[in-house]
């Protein structure tokens, strides 16, 4: 992709040269007490949406990444035994996929950083990986559909980059399984933005509209939107001319709150206001006031997830509480990911053969087998050989107690880990 080409591509010979002296002048410039008690430094980068359009998905990250630092002291123990000192480098991508490119190719060749962590977000983690592939710097991430960041590239196996989370066909059906549970007329006006997310989930092959189809929906598509736009106006028309029931799709939470206003303004009046990403965070469906109430989205992780850490011990109910405790804001379905991804890069530095080598990383990392936060990640080979898929239900806002609004499971048609806690029910603006 062209934002790739926005660094200058030094040979493998070259890189390796500067890797070792960068390396040996870190040794040599180390206090002798440090050096006397650990085997050398390991540098991890952590790379995550904190600013711009995308912030919501990086809010939790360096709250977790703090956690993290506080639960190891800053020292991590190998499997060899040797005690090695750990620095966590953080940085802001600003939602910007150029910028992630820039940041990612920065770490790995003047950081030299032994594992790359691109936390979420497809414009994180797609150019943070083709930085590690290209530049062979072991990367794990999380946060978007495997098929985002995986098919962009062509589809085909990698040597240095992997990723958990659910699978747009598991989303995909996750949301037909929601407009299951409802009584409509069975027509979906779909709603998508010209980025690579809304290219990925309106894909006539494997997008959205094919699972709503062989469901017996009937599909209305209008333009892809530019993303930030202020005028929805065609689409409302051609949704309303069509006579659809039900909204599904992908948007960020500017995007909806813009649309939804100009819905109900325009007097369109969905039964069901299907939309991932932007429907994930509190604060997105508090901004839309009333009309929030109802809306259904995609769920990663709630509170309800029945794992634990397996680096500070804590369950999913008590990782959510600390946070509401400590930052007087409601949970937020980013927090389990921000502490998965951290645990499966401890857990492969700690297994690693010589966590100060990238290759002895990357062999750890393909033999990951650890139960988190989120569930158990295990590069399996299915299904595909850099992924492993996590659990998703279908879920919606209703009106809450402690909190404006609740997030409640109301669908497990797509994975039965654990009942739904209510039935869906139609919007009602």
């Amino acid at each position: 992709m062209a934002y790739i080409n926005k660094l200058i591509r030094p040979t493998r010979r070259g890189v390796l040269r500067g890797m070792g002296a960068g390396l040996a002048a870190s040794v040599l410039g180390s206090p002798a007490v440090l050096r006397a008690q650990t085997a050398g430094k390991i540098r991890m980068g952590y790379i995550t949406p904190e600013t711009g359009p995308l912030g919501l998905f990086g809010e939790t990250d360096g709250y977790t990444v703090q956690k993290i630092r506080e639960a190891l002291g800053g020292r991590l123990q190998s499997a060899n035994g040797d005690v090695y000192e750990l620095e966590i480098l953080e940085r802001d991508s600003q939602s910007n996929p150029n910028k992630a490119a820039e940041i990612a190719g920065d770490l790995i060749l003047n950081d030299e950083v032994h594992l790359l962590v691109p936390a979420s977000t497809t414009d994180t983690i797609l150019p943070a990986m083709e930085q590690a592939e290209l530049y062979e710097t072991p990367s794990i991430s999380a946060g978007a559909p495997w098929q985002a960041v995986i098919m962009p590239r062509g589809g085909g196996e990698f040597d240095w980059t992997y990723h958990f989370f659910w699978g747009l066909d598991e989303a995909l059906n996750t949301f037909v399984g929601l407009w299951n549970g409802l009584e409509t007329n069975r027509k979906v006006g779909m709603l998508f933005p010209q980025n690579i997310d809304g290219e990925t989930w309106g894909n006539e092959e494997y997008g959205l509209p094919v699972p709503t189809r062989a469901a017996g929906y009937e599909v209305t598509i209008p333009g892809y939107f530019q993303p930030r736009t202020n005028d929805f106006s065609a689409q409302i028309a051609t949704f309303k001319q069509a006579g659809c029931d039900i909204i599904g799709g992908i948007t960020y939470p500017d995007d909806l709150k813009t649309f939804v206003t100009q819905c109900n303004q325009q007097g369109f009046k969905p039964k069901a206001v299907t939309v991932a990403a932007a429907l994930l965070f509190p604060g997105s469906v508090e901004a839309m006031g009333p009309l929030g109430n109802g809306m259904t989205t995609e769920v990663w992780w709630t509170p309800a997830f029945p794992f634990k850490s397996s680096i500070t011990g804590q369950t999913s109910r008590e990782i959510a509480d600390q946070w509401e405790s400590e930052q007087n804001r409601q949970w937020t379905q980013p927090l389990g990911y921000s502490h998965s991804v951290l645990e499966v890069a401890i857990d492969v530095l700690k297994r690693s053969a010589d966590p100060l080598d990238r290759e002895a990383n990357r062999e750890a990392l393909a033999a990951t087998n650890l139960d988190t936060v989120v569930g158990h990640i295990n590069f399996s080979g299915q299904p595909h050989k850099n992924v492993c898929t996590t659990p998703i239900f279908g879920g919606q806002w209703v009106k809450g107690e402690k909190w404006p609004y609740d997030l409640k499971i109301v669908d497990n048609s797509v994975n039965q880990l654990f009942e739904p806690q209510q039935k869906i029910v139609a919007l009602n603006w």
